[in-house]
């Protein structure tokens, strides 16, 4: 595992921890009910009600009775309804809590009705909205939801043959000679930064390039200045960044200052930072049927593609958008809260903010994966 994989596991873990501490001392009124006995609201009389009431038993975990409300169970397992919402594989979704849902009502009659279902994830690197288009129908007075099982990929046994680069580190060890050095660690350097105002606040956006033959492990840190050269904050792109970073390799950075105006900046004092770690190029995602979307619901849009035998548990996808100069405009990112199995496409979708869209002439979109103990 890489030291980004690592960092990723190391974060996931504790954030677990803490979200079952949370959970723990203070429940959500669904889950709450549901331990101690109480009734979840039971309505089914009108399809929206149907609908509400299994959003809140999906959203205290409470899968078993969702399960027997449905009106089509017979058509799969309990475990393969529960794997459906929270999947089948390590990932994003896995240590996922249904936060908040929403009914929207579609179409209806006496007899049958559909109604979208969007939720709210959370996982421990922000929001996962999805939504489900939900047939229902009416049984006797009482309306019960057909659920749109999805089928989980099936990959074959197969051999694949692998032919990537990959980078080793071997560092001196506590009995060598004082004086020993280990590997100069790389260089790497900040190709393009400039600030842009929004509403919550001040963004510095940019490129950083690794300019070594060497891959690195990298991050940007900011001190912005007043104009008598005084800080005013610091901040570090920890999140809008693909961290590892192979041989002439290029990532975007986002470094969000909230509540700071432009007005108040004199100067920035950038700081990159780069460690050697051990990496390979593998497992390669191919990005396919990739489209910029104008306005409105400006976006960028595709699938990734796992061409390797190596399961990625968690895809970051970033897109650079520049304008007609080469210029960055924006960078936009979406963490897949599923993981890559290879050779199955997963689609993505980063929004481009509304009033930056009419700038943007072209885009640049790389992938960082993270892998947990390698194959599955």
């Amino acid at each position: 595992m890489s030291n980004g994989g690592r960092l990723l596991a190391i974060a996931l873990a504790g954030a677990t921890v803490a979200l079952v501490v949370i959970g723990t001392l203070w429940p959500n009124k669904a889950a709450a009910a549901f331990s101690s006995g109480e009734q979840f609201s039971t309505s089914a009389g009108t399809p929206e009600a149907a609908v509400r009431s299994l959003g809140e038993q999906i959203r205290a975990n409470a899968y078993q009775r969702a399960y027997d409300s449905l009106a089509n169970k017979g058509e799969f397992s309990e475990q393969q309804f529960h794997r459906d919402l929270t999947s089948g594989w390590p990932d994003l979704r896995t240590y996922a809590t249904l936060s908040d849902f929403q009914v929207q009502p579609l179409h209806a009659s006496d007899s049958e009705a559909d109604v979208r279902l969007k939720m709210q994830w959370s996982t421990v690197v922000g929001p996962s909205p999805s939504s489900r288009d939900l047939h229902l129908v009416n049984n006797g007075g009482r309306w019960q939801v057909q659920w749109p099982i999805t089928k989980e990929p099936v990959v074959p046994p197969q051999v694949i043959p692998v032919n990537y680069l990959r980078w080793d580190v071997i560092n001196r060890s506590s009995a060598d000679d004082w004086g020993a050095q280990d590997v100069e660690g790389p260089h790497v350097r900040i190709v393009d930064m400039h600030p842009v105002q929004r509403a919550e606040g001040l963004v510095l956006l940019g490129e950083l390039l690794n300019e070594d033959v060497i891959p690195a492990y990298v991050s940007v840190t900011a001190t912005l200045l007043s104009k008598d050269q005084k800080p005013i904050d610091t901040e570090g792109s920890f999140d809008n960044i693909s961290h590892q970073l192979l041989p002439k390799q290029v990532t975007p950075f986002l470094i969000r200052f909230p509540n700071v105006t432009l007005s108040q900046v004199g100067s920035v004092r950038m700081q990159p930072f780069s460690q050697l770690i051990s990496a390979s190029a593998d497992p390669v995602i191919e990005i396919q049927n990739e489209k910029l979307n104008p306005a409105p619901d400006a976006s960028v849009t595709g699938q990734l593609t796992n061409q390797s035998g190596q399961i990625a548990n968690v895809a970051h996808v970033l897109g650079t958008f520049y304008d007609q100069q080469g210029q960055v405009v924006w960078v936009g990112d979406q963490y897949v809260d599923h993981a890559l199995l290879p050779g199955v496409p997963v689609a993505f979708n980063i929004h481009i903010p509304e009033d930056l869209a009419r700038k943007v002439s072209s885009q640049r979109t790389v992938v960082a994966t993270y892998s947990f103990g390698g194959a599955q």
